[in-house]
């Protein structure tokens, strides 16, 4: 069959090793998919099969320099996911029979007890019997924390194959957001991170949940399934009939070609590769002094890093050998490697570092505050109508005074006039139409305090180029939130510090220490996203595309927007509907549409005035090296595609996970209120963008975006 693209070049920064206990492991690797049953009269594979696909020259690669009982360990565990893969597809997607297969995946978390004296089932199948196996064998050796965390990305692994399945049955190819974000759990690759641990070293528990390592995780995720997704295109789309391939979704967005989309699905893997290195050098050095952790536990950072790099190289070497994927003609080139052959020359390894470096210096090259003119607006895609609430004119007097009350109309960053041209209860207004005059009072309070912070960082911090003050301040600001009913342990000096006492005084009153510990750690995030904005800021970085879409949820608040949704929607709702796929995806799907629509009518603010670079269509101007009109046409069908999403989700998904779950009446009545909110929320959102002054060319030059002319303050005082 011919070849549906050319496979490009790929960023390979670090050589490929083999672990000397190859042989080892494909020898026991065979003889235990055949104790499992995986092989003759499987009806899925025999030995020619496996011994084709090579799992143990995968791990030899992937894994160099873990002993042999460890490596023949972790290949029978890619001889086990793999095989799942390639048996779900045969029994239950060419079907397709969605009943059977979420009977099959229900049962699996059964043989993954935390403890392993809790008694599991027989197994039916070769499935069961190599998990049960498996988890038997692995576990003892690591700590809870990892078991918990290896478990959870295990049933992610499994359950996420319901999506792809029911993508398969609807005909339906995701957006790019909806992709990478649901690839992560279907593909396996955090799954593979937490291999990467028991080869390597334990991550320790206190930074396993931080960003940085996260992000290494997350970006080793991405490359993985990209450079995948690049290989097995023929196999999956054209073979099998799949759907969840990068460059099929990137096809059907840009209505492009397959090479050029594959080659588009190339460069963000770059990208991502980039920003791995990136948190790697600059953000876990930092966080291990933050953190305070010991030699050993900074060697086990590093060692579990190296692993993940050893990983990429591997897991790419391996892919152009398997017989599994697509690579005839596919040169594997690297800055350690010597081109050797016909049609190769010195040139070609000059060209491809100059291609390197080149993409990675473009973040770094943004010219600040470039003359751009007024914000071009799209025909937003909203099919819902918006709803103000009653009490919004009463509501404004006292949103003015209370920030006088709290001295943020007095630092030299607001004045009445830009609190006006905010007019944050127009928003709240939107967004809960039905709300009492308290209710909008308090909403509009924590609008103003967040929107005000927003300004108020890169104003206060970013032109001092004071991260550490930054730091302290973001960690006061958690201080005023105490969730065991304790005082506040500290004496505000700013009117930051004294709304949020205020704002939590207000809003936690009547709730669980374990609600506000929810609602503490969404403030949180906000504000350390903020310091993740000035770090850019001070190093003239454009983000990531990925990384600045997973970040900008966070500066824009939307965990808190979902804390407050969520406790007005009241115990009707079992939490645990909260975790499941469909929720969180209806949830990102409509906080991704809400920020979008910001950086839309906020790009001239941003970008003429006030010297910033977190902006979706700055960031994609970078990434496809394309003018303004192009790039707001992407985010445009970006946000089209996430509405889109929404509705889909709401029509197609939430009824089949109701049904799932068995929920009440009553439940069903509440998540209906719960999706309305968040339709009020998109609808209130556009509105407030379209009528208030704060993104308007008129406004914007006459009023200056720096400090007020009048009070520009001294440098923040530093309490500890």
């Amino acid at each position: 069959m011919t070849q549906p693209f050319e496979l490009p070049h790929f960023y390979l920064p670090h050589p490929a090793r083999l672990n000397p206990h190859v042989e080892q492991a494909r020898a026991h690797s065979t003889e235990w998919a055949r104790d499992m049953g995986m092989l003759e009269g499987s009806g899925i594979w025999d030995q020619a099969d496996l011994e084709a696909h090579d799992y143990g020259l995968l791990c030899a690669y992937t894994h160099p320099d873990c002993d042999g009982p460890a490596l023949s360990l972790i290949t029978d565990w890619y001889v086990w996911v793999f095989f799942f893969d390639d048996h779900f597809l045969d029994m239950y997607k060419r079907t397709p029979d969605r009943a059977a297969g979420k009977a099959h995946l229900d049962r699996l978390p059964l043989f993954m007890p935390l403890d392993l004296a809790t008694p599991v089932p027989e197994p039916l199948n070769p499935v069961e019997a190599g998990l049960r196996d498996l988890w038997a064998r692995t576990v003892p050796a690591m700590s809870q924390d990892w078991r918990r965390r290896f478990a959870v990305a295990t049933e992610h692994l499994l359950n996420e194959s319901m999506w792809e399945l029911s993508n398969i049955d609807e005909g339906r190819i995701a957006n790019p957001v909806e992709y990478i974000e649901m690839r992560r759990k279907v593909g396996g690759a955090p799954w593979s991170a937490g291999l990467v641990e028991y080869a390597t070293a334990e991550v320790p528990a206190a930074v396993a949940g931080t960003r940085p390592l996260r992000v290494l995780m997350e970006t080793f995720s991405d490359g993985v399934h990209l450079r995948n997704d690049l290989f097995s295109y023929q196999r999956e789309v054209q073979d099998e009939g799949e759907n969840s391939n990068g460059v099929l979704v990137l096809e059907t967005f840009f209505g492009c070609t397959t090479q050029e989309a594959a080659d588009t699905v190339n460069d963000i893997l770059t990208s991502r590769l980039h920003q791995f290195e990136h948190t790697a050098f600059t953000e876990v050095p930092a966080l291990a002094v933050e953190k305070g952790l010991r030699p050993d536990e900074v060697a086990a950072v590093a060692a579990y890093t190296k692993g993940l790099q050893d990983w990429q190289s591997g897991g790419h070497e391996w892919h152009m050998r398997s017989s599994r994927y697509m690579n005839d003609r596919a040169v594997s080139v690297a800055p350690w490697q010597k081109l050797t052959g016909p049609g190769t020359s010195a040139a070609d390894v000059v060209a491809l570092l100059a291609s390197a470096a080149a993409e990675r210096l473009r973040g770094y090259a943004h010219v600040p505050f470039q003359k751009v003119g007024p914000s071009l607006l799209p025909d937003f895609h909203m099919p819902f109508a918006v709803e103000l609430c009653p009490h919004l004119e009463a509501s404004r007097p006292r949103l003015t005074a209370w920030m006088h009350a709290m001295g943020m109309l007095e630092e030299g960053v607001w004045d009445e006039d830009r609190l006006a041209a905010a007019d944050l209860p127009l928003c709240s207004a939107g967004l809960d139409p039905d709300a009492t005059p308290e209710a909008l009072d308090l909403s509009a309070a924590w609008l103003a305090w967040g929107t005000y912070g927003d300004d108020y960082y890169p104003l206060y911090f970013g032109a001092r180029r004071d991260l550490a003050a930054a730091r302290v301040t973001t960690a006061r600001l958690s201080a005023c939130m105490p969730v065991d009913g304790e005082p506040v342990p500290l004496v505000p000096v700013n009117g930051m510090e004294r709304g949020l006492i205020d704002l939590w005084a207000r809003t936690t009153t009547g709730m669980t220490p374990d609600q506000r510990r929810t609602l503490r750690a969404a403030v949180d995030k906000m504000t350390e996203a903020w310091v993740w904005e000035l770090s850019n800021q001070l190093q003239n970085r454009v983000p990531d595309p990925i990384d600045y879409l997973e970040m900008r949820r966070a500066t824009f608040g939307s965990d808190l927007t979902l804390s407050m949704c969520r406790m007005g929607a009241g115990p009707a709702i079992p939490p645990e509907i909260y975790r499941t796929g469909p929720v969180q995806a209806l949830e990102n799907a409509a906080i991704d549409y809400g920020w979008l629509i910001n950086d839309v009518f906020s790009y001239q603010k941003e970008i003429e005035y006030e010297g910033e670079m977190h902006n979706a269509i700055l960031v994609v101007q970078t990434f496809f090296g394309c003018d303004y009109p192009t790039a707001l046409g992407i985010v445009d069908d970006l946000m089209t595609q996430r509405m889109r999403q929404f509705q889909h989700i709401v029509a197609h998904e939430l009824p089949v996970l109701y049904d799932d779950l068995g929920l009440s009446a009553g439940a069903r009545e509440a998540m209906g209120h719960y999706v309305t909110d968040l339709q009020n929320w998109m609808a209130g959102i556009l509105h407030w963008h379209r009528e208030v002054d704060r993104y308007k060319p008129a406004h914007l030059a006459r009023r200056t975006h720096g400090f007020l002319p009048d009070r520009a303050p001294a440098a923040p005082v530093r309490v500890a």
